[in-house]
């Protein structure tokens, strides 16, 4: 999977042989969406507000989910969130995921959310389902939903896309040609596209997108919960980084580590990576130097004990034209 996306967003020549399947796939895709979204007519009875993307892989989608719950609280809205709940496994679905739930029960998404927004977080592999345990068993006046722009069954009044700004839509060619999931047209239709990052080239499509980063916080101690700020380093962790990555844009984490007064060791893992503790063992991992990963793979690593072992925690800087847009569709929700 690697080599493939290291080919979709470097536009290599050779992905032109699967040219004609990406064609059939963006046919299919659009005719599953409107056959899906045929007769579709549910009254929502809140705002369901889907934050996804049209690409394969990370784009910052649930970083930019956490932010916009936790205005939402700031702002006296009571927001719910529904999730897919990938590799997740609980006895029966839908589950409500709290703080305590653990990551290999919930999934490491659905965790994260619950412990940074301190939001009800609802998961089934079918949104709408979780969508309604969500509002039969929680108080929530707004819905957010983690991915699901493709999951055309759960109805929405706000759509948001998440691109990557550095890789933005690789070679634009859909499945398995390209990391589209849909045609790029689809970008079109949502009611806000929104940049991880200031774009690596201008495009049409991307027209008064709205721009959010991600800024290192400070760097917290699995085991003994101390935090030391990221701009205070260097402080006394050892020599070199080695840095741990399960997500679906690796480069983007370990980027942020560059600018750390140490030399940094990349050692990406496949996105939603179950880790164990053999797998920081040495070698390739070094017994005397901490090990640095986001806080998606920390809640994977808290069943067993390491010293070595940090997370990073992220700010999301999010534009108040965003922050606002979004608030004022909630209040007028109501009114339409």
């Amino acid at each position: 999977m690697d080599f493939l996306i290291k080919a979709w967003y470097s536009k290599s020549p050779w992905l032109l042989l699967l040219w004609p399947l990406s064609l059939l796939v963006q046919l299919l895709a659009g005719l599953r969406k409107a056959s899906l979204q045929k007769g579709q007519a549910t009254q929502l009875v809140c705002p369901v507000i889907v934050i996804g993307n049209i690409t394969a892989g990370g784009t910052g989608k649930t970083p930019l989910l956490i932010a916009l719950a936790s205005h939402l609280k700031a702002q006296g809205f009571k927001p719910g969130i529904i999730s897919r709940g990938y590799k997740s496994a609980p006895s029966v679905y839908p589950l409500m995921v709290t703080e305590e739930t653990p990551a290999n029960i919930a999934g490491d998404e659905p965790g994260l959310i619950a412990r940074k927004t301190k939001c009800p977080v609802v998961i089934d592999p079918k949104r709408m389902n979780a969508l309604n345990h969500l509002i039969e068993n929680a108080q929530v006046d707004v819905v957010l939903s983690d991915d699901g722009l493709q999951h055309y069954p759960l109805p929405r009044s706000f759509e948001i896309c998440v691109v990557d700004g550095a890789r933005l839509f690789g070679n634009g060619l859909c499945l398995p040609a390209g990391p589209l999931r849909e045609s790029i047209s689809r970008i079109r239709e949502v009611d806000a596209v929104v940049l991880n990052g200031q774009p690596s080239e201008s495009q049409a499509a991307l027209e008064g997108a709205y721009i959010m980063s991600l800024q290192p916080k400070f760097l917290k101690h699995m085991q003994s919960g101390d935090k030391k700020p990221f701009a205070g380093a260097p402080f006394k962790m050892g020599t070199k980084i080695q840095a741990v990555a399960g997500i679906g844009n690796p480069g983007r984490f370990f980027a942020l580590l560059d600018a750390l007064p140490y030399p940094v060791t990349a050692y990406p893992f496949p996105d939603h990576y179950q880790y164990r503790r053999a797998d920081f063992s040495s070698p390739p991992f070094d017994a005397n130097q901490p090990i640095v990963m986001t806080e998606k793979d920390g809640i994977k690593c808290e069943s067993f004990t390491d010293v070595r072992l940090w997370t990073l925690d992220i700010a999301v800087k999010v534009p108040e034209e965003l922050l606002e847009t979004v608030s004022s569709h909630i209040r007028d929700f109501g009114r339409n």
